[in-house]
């Protein structure tokens, strides 16, 4: 059974825009960490590749996930294709772009998708930035007490 079957409850959609297999990789975390997760795919921006075709693939993307909640763009680098691309769809799609995605972030917003894409893209940013540690530096303050 899908989301989309309405059988389930409707939930913010996600679509990892990055560069190369980048989005895919991450995605593949974040399903060893959760298992198979819906309405979610990643799309890597490949050079070789013309823009339309690409910027066709990522609208593709985000109407196949939307479920009337909204979708949610993951991206790897602000100003990076990835990113000026998706958000030169905020305008015709019901959607919104985080950029500097790393694996607390979509963990976080897998796990919260039945918030507001408001609420959601909050809770996204929040868990990407406190997954950022200088773990040495953690260690050594804790080896000093």
């Amino acid at each position: 059974m899908t989301a989309k079957s309405g059988n389930t409850k409707a939930m913010v959609g996600v679509v990892l825009v990055t560069h190369g297999t980048f989005g895919e990789s991450l995605l593949a975390a974040a399903e060893t960490v959760m298992g198979k997760q819906e309405n979610c795919l990643a799309i890597g921006v490949d050079v070789n590749k013309g823009v339309d075709e690409t910027m066709e693939s990522i609208r593709s993307a985000i109407q196949s996930v939307e479920q009337g909640k909204g979708v949610m763009a993951l991206t790897d680098l602000f100003g990076g294709s990835p990113t000026t691309m998706s958000l030169s769809l905020m305008k015709s799609e019901n959607l919104e772009v985080i950029t500097g995605v790393n694996l607390p972030m979509v963990v976080a917003t897998l796990q919260s998708r039945d918030m507001t894409l408001d609420a959601l893209a909050a809770t996204a940013e929040s868990a990407g930035q406190q997954g950022i540690k200088v773990a040495g530096a953690m260690l050594r303050k804790k080896a000093k007490k």
